[in-house]
């Protein structure tokens, strides 16, 4: 199964949900926790959307119903930067990179607390646009250290799909004041931080 247009949240499971409990498990059993996370992780990567498959496999079990989008959107802001979406580098372009790639993820997680509220949604959508002109910028200042045409040609073709994503974003907001779809916006919101994701993932690939 790979990503299908319509389901960001396979991509945000992993990082969201699945590695903060097993967080939570080290502090029981720090061998287990890291047996699980390490098999996890090679499992999600040759079979993309498999740690999606087994969420829902438990939550049809426990006849469990829960608006996943919503939920992984909620989770983004309590969940602490992974490794795997955090640069290591010191310099200030890349701690930069890291603030305002964390400040959009924090902000858009409070799209499902804020959305029924208009007047404080529509604030919180200025700062979403405020924090995604931050994110650009801060992804120009560290395209400078990316070595080689093909490294920086990767990240720019990265920006696009982000600045793509940020578009659709925008579009989904107009109709869901039209229309009232929450659950549009939050899929749409999911797709902007795994673009975020793929930014950070693409830098640390190229530089580190």
């Amino acid at each position: 199964m790979t990503m299908g247009d319509e389901t960001p949240v396979t991509s945000l499971i992993l990082p969201v949900l699945i590695r903060p409990i097993l967080s939570q498990l080290e502090k029981q059993d720090i061998s287990a926790s890291q047996t699980l996370r390490s098999a996890l992780t090679k499992a999600e990567a040759s079979c993309p959307g498999l740690t999606h498959e087994l969420v829902l496999g438990i939550m049809r079990k426990g006849d469990l119903t829960v608006n996943l989008n919503e939920s992984i959107l909620r989770l983004q802001g309590a969940a602490t930067e992974t490794d795997e979406y955090r640069l290591n580098r010191s310099e200030d372009a890349f701690q930069e990179l890291n603030r305002k790639s964390a400040a959009l993820k924090r902000i858009l997680s409070r799209i499902p607390d804020e959305i029924n509220d208009r007047k404080t949604f529509l604030e919180t959508i200025k700062e979403i646009a405020s924090a995604i002109k931050r994110l650009l910028d801060a992804v120009n200042e560290v395209n400078g250290f990316i070595p080689g045409t093909t490294g920086k040609q990767a990240l720019e073709q990265r920006k696009r799909e982000f600045v793509k994503f940020s578009k659709r974003f925008s579009n989904t907001l107009k109709e869901y004041f039209k229309q009232g779809l929450a659950d549009a916006v939050f899929i749409s919101a999911l797709y902007l931080i795994h673009q975020t994701n793929m930014i950070i993932a693409t830098v640390k690939q190229k530089c580190e």
